[in-house]
Formats: C-alpha cells, sequence, structure tokens
C-alpha cells in the first residue's frame, strides 16, 4: 500500500479491503501502526466533499468499531444516531470531558441541511428526535424507528439542496457522487460482511474480487419497463407501501452477482 492510500482501519476490514485490489498484495495488508480512537478525538481533518473545511473527530459509541474505517462522515441533520450522538456531548458536560472535547468546537460546526424529505423538511433527523424526545444515542427502540423512516424516505423521495446535484433526487446523486469520489481518488470501492461470516470449515470468509457473472438489473431500459408496469393498472398491490418497496427496489437494485 503507497503512502497515498492508508487506512485507518480494523484487521479484518483490512484483510477485506487486501483481496479487493485495494493495497500492494492480495491478502496481505501491509499494517503500518496501531492507534487509538481516544486519541483522535477532537482532531480536525478534511471530510470528502464536505462543506466545511475541517471537520472535528467525535465519538460515537453506537459504530461497530470491527467493520470498516471505525471512522464515518457525520450527517446529524439526517442520521438520528449522529444527531443523538452530537446532542449528548452538547448537553452533557461529563461526557464532553470525558472525550476532551470543547462545547466550542461542537457550537463552530452548526447543523447543515443536505437533503429535503416531501413532509420531512430539511432536516428530518433532528427534526424527529427532537419530537420523538429521544434522551441519548443509546435510546435505540426510538432512534432504529425513526433511522428506518429517514433513510427509507430520504433515498426514496429525498432531493438534494446543497453541493453540484441541487435538485436531484437523491438515488440519481448517490452514484454519482460516488464515481466523482472514486475518480478523484478520494474513495475506493470497497464491500465487507455486515457481520462475522464463517464457513462450513471453520473460516472466517472475506469478500474478494472475482470472476463472476452478473445480471445487470441495473440496465435504465429494464427499470423502466419493470417501473412502468408496477405503477400501470394491471398491476395491483392492494397496499400503497408494498407499492412503495417495490418502487424502492427498483431503484437501489443494480448488478447480482450468479
Amino acid at each position: 500500500m503507497n503512502d497515498k492510500e492508508l487506512f485507518i482501519c480494523s484487521d479484518r476490514s483490512a484483510l477485506n479491503m487486501s483481496y479487493q485490489k485495494i493495497g500492494e498484495e492480495r491478502g496481505k495488508p501491509k499494517k503500518i501502526g496501531t492507534v487509538k480512537g481516544m486519541e483522535l478525538m477532537g482532531c480536525l481533518v478534511s471530510a470528502p466533499l464536505g462543506v466545511y473545511p475541517f471537520v472535528p473527530i467525535l465519538p460515537l459509541t453506537t459504530i461497530k468499531m470491527d467493520k470498516g474505517t471505525g471512522v464515518v462522515t457525520s450527517v446529524p441533520s439526517d442520521a438520528p444516531d449522529d444527531y443523538a450522538a452530537l446532542q449528548d456531548l452538547i448537553k452533557k458536560p461529563l461526557f464532553r470531558e470525558k472525550f476532551g472535547i470543547k462545547l466550542e468546537l461542537l457550537q463552530s460546526y452548526p447543523l447543515i441541511p443536505v437533503i429535503e424529505i416531501p413532509g420531512l423538511g430539511r432536516q428530518a433527523a433532528a427534526d424527529l428526535c427532537e419530537e420523538a424526545k429521544v434522551v441519548s444515542q443509546n435510546d435505540r427502540a426510538k432512534l432504529e424507528i425513526i433511522k428506518e423512516k429517514c433513510y427509507k424516505e430520504g433515498f426514496a423521495k429525498g432531493h438534494m439542496i446543497i453541493g453540484d446535484y441541487v435538485g436531484m433526487k437523491v438515488v440519481e446523486a448517490k452514484p454519482l457522487i460516488k464515481q466523482v469520489m472514486i475518480a478523484r481518488g478520494i474513495a475506493h470501492a470497497y464491500s465487507e460482511p455486515d457481520t462475522v461470516v464463517i464457513s462450513r470449515s471453520g473460516n472466517e470468509c472475506v469478500v474478494a474480487l472475482a470472476d463472476q457473472w452478473y445480471e445487470e438489473y441495473g440496465e435504465p431500459k429494464w427499470q423502466s419497463e419493470v417501473r412502468n408496469h408496477v405503477t400501470s393498472s394491471n398491476f395491483d398491490t392492494y397496499n400503497p407501501q408494498t407499492l412503495q418497496m417495490f418502487l424502492t427496489t427498483i431503484d437501489w437494485l443494480k448488478e447480482w452477482c450468479w
């Protein structure tokens, strides 16, 4: 891995990356060093395509530390977990002091609306958390309900209100932003299991790039034909929610391997 491709991530994630041609040698990630998350608290970093030139690293106790980078871009206006964690830091001095975070630092980064969702407005996560009286990031039951609503409605119905894609639907802007980030060398297309996967032989599985056949469900003509069919009078789901699930799936379903 060269000096332009250093990642803060778990050992498991590094192994997945090396099997996906991210790094110098397949299956052999090069470990540069070890750093504790606590040592990064309050440090300023550059967020890809972010509005602020630099943003602080803040704690999120609900993140999976053995998956991915362990560091995610925070969008508290639309991500309930992020908003709840930010409010914990703002409202709880002892919690803030534990991580060495100053209140002045938090106050210098007001929420930035990113998408607008019909019926939910421009800061859906923040508004719904306040409405449901979420008390902390550990209020999991409420946050899961809010997250499902924000993410489903935001992806299917939301449109961008910031950046180069103002007015574009989120479902259309997302793949374009991904392409831009990869083209600029500030992101990698990368996959890994959501949880630990153990094979029948007892080995832990990784996601690897291999020769496979893919069914191109994301082909525009196919998507258009299916979308027209499920919205026609010849197709009845008997439930508006079921129809919306069909439409959402048609939008996100892309290549599927065999």
